[in-house]
């Protein structure tokens, strides 16, 4: 089964000390997309064993900086997972990859999709610490549901666009 995965985190990277400090924040919520069950789900920090028994079953976990943000978080939760051993597709790695630099997932949806997210991480933090628990879940899906729609975009047009502060690029990818 194919997985496309996002967390969102309880605090910031102001309030960890830096990107350096990744592990020490805190996961309020992690949204996924199942393939083949075609089912949207989330998942609250107090039931990541179920999530774990799926990312280990996955035979892709798709997302956007998996490797640079969503995995290092994730670690320090999933005890019995080598997240190395996973075999992920990270758009925004492959696309930093062609490119030399990164780019933000608004930046790609809107490019690529005609559409973009519906709020910032740090608007999701906000949700948290106001119990706007509902709403989080809504944020959440949805940037799975952009990056999943981009995935299949890719798959489909064997690229995605991107869109630069000077210009739009097309960016050739061959997903699996």
């Amino acid at each position: 089964m194919k997985l496309v995965l996002d967390i969102e985190t309880q605090n910031s990277f102001k309030e960890v000390g830096g990107k350096a400090n990744l592990k020490a924040l805190k996961i309020s919520l992690v949204g996924v997309y199942i393939y083949g069950e075609n089912k949207f789900l989330t998942f609250m920090e107090n039931e990541l064993d179920e999530l774990e028994k799926l990312i280990n079953q996955s035979e892709l976990v798709i997302g956007f900086n998996l490797i640079g943000f969503d995995y290092p978080v994730l670690e320090s939760y999933l005890k019995n997972t080598n997240f190395n051993s996973i075999k992920t597709l990270d758009i925004m790695y492959v696309l930093q990859k062609y490119l030399g630099y990164r780019v933000k997932l608004e930046s790609v949806a809107q490019a690529t999709l005609g559409t973009g997210k519906s709020g910032t991480g740090l608007e999701a933090i906000s949700m948290w610490r106001k119990n706007e628990i509902e709403k989080l879940k809504k944020y959440c899906l949805q940037d799975v549901e952009v990056t999943k729609n981009i995935y299949e975009y890719g798959i489909k047009n064997k690229k995605v666009k991107f869109q630069s502060l000077w210009e739009n690029y097309e960016v050739p990818v061959e997903w699996y």
